[in-house]
């Protein structure tokens, strides 16, 4: 399967900027693409993808972590039952390096799976194998839609995180904002138990700074975002922990609350997976 994808072309930010929104990309300066591409690491990414572009899926994956040189211990894996479908949903410190974190970490007991990702990653050709797009800055594509309900129809286990964006910093500790009720709707759904799964770890100052600035300007746009592929390779040479919960049955989530209530609920036995009791939201 993995071989018929075609090895990734090296990232350019104006194309992409191009290809996303031609009508914005006119209206940006030079400079601010220059920048781009450095906050962006173009030239790290490019040099990344002519070491390890000829990989795809979960070799890609293993390729990176191997690369990154980090240290991550795993517990709870015998919370991942060998048979049934399930959802793992977990929390999103990392905002992108975390789901490498646990694809390699699962692996180990399913070799089917695919993660529920944001649009703009399918620019990564190499992890096609592995991601389900879903597009969050407009109406989802009918194909796309039905494409995400054959996944989970399916006999794949998915992997997602709830909250849709990275973890931001709210006083000391880093923790996610709404988890989003759409994997628990699915669950109940398609039948599927969820795993809760908790991910150590935590970008620089300068981005949960970034965030505390923008909301205090007002500014709705989520500039800070711009800054993730910098903070990933700050995880370099770090050490992660990833903690399994155990399957919370699809039936648990009844109508004794409102799924937006269940999705907190189960944040909260994400989070307590790592010791927090205090999930505001």
């Amino acid at each position: 399967m993995e071989t018929s994808f075609q090895r990734i072309k090296p990232v350019h930010i104006r194309q992409i900027f191009h290809d996303k929104n031609p009508r914005l990309a006119r209206l940006i300066p030079g400079a601010l693409y220059r920048y781009l591409e450095k906050i962006a690491r173009q030239n790290d990414v490019n040099n990344f993808l002519a070491q390890y572009g000829d990989r795809f899926g979960l070799d890609f994956v293993k390729a990176a972590i191997l690369d990154f040189n980090v240290k991550v211990t795993t517990v709870g894996e015998e919370n991942l039952p060998a048979e049934g479908r399930y959802i793992l949903a977990s929390n999103h410190p990392l905002g992108g390096f975390d789901g490498l974190l646990i694809m390699d970490a699962i692996s180990r007991h399913y070799s089917d799976f695919r993660f529920l990702v944001n649009d703009i990653l399918m620019n990564i050709t190499n992890l096609h194998p592995v991601f389900i797009p879903i597009n969050k800055h407009g109406r989802q594509d009918p194909a796309a839609a039905a494409k995400i309900d054959e996944v989970f129809r399916s006999d794949t286990q998915v992997l997602t995180f709830p909250a849709g964006l990275v973890s931001r910093k709210f006083g000391k500790q880093v923790m996610d904002l709404v988890w989003k009720k759409n994997f628990l709707s699915k669950a109940v759904q398609y039948k599927r138990d969820v795993i809760p799964v908790y991910v150590t770890g935590e970008n620089s100052p300068f981005f949960y700074r970034l965030y505390k600035f923008r909301k205090f300007l007002g500014i709705k746009t989520n500039i800070e975002m711009l800054y993730l592929v910098d903070e990933t390779w700050k995880h370099k040479n770090k050490s992660f922990t990833i903690t399994f919960g155990k399957p919370i049955p699809y039936d648990t989530f009844d109508k004794s609350k409102s799924m937006n209530e269940w999705a907190k609920w189960v944040k909260e036995q994400c989070y307590a997976l790592g010791k927090i009791t205090n999930v505001p939201v």
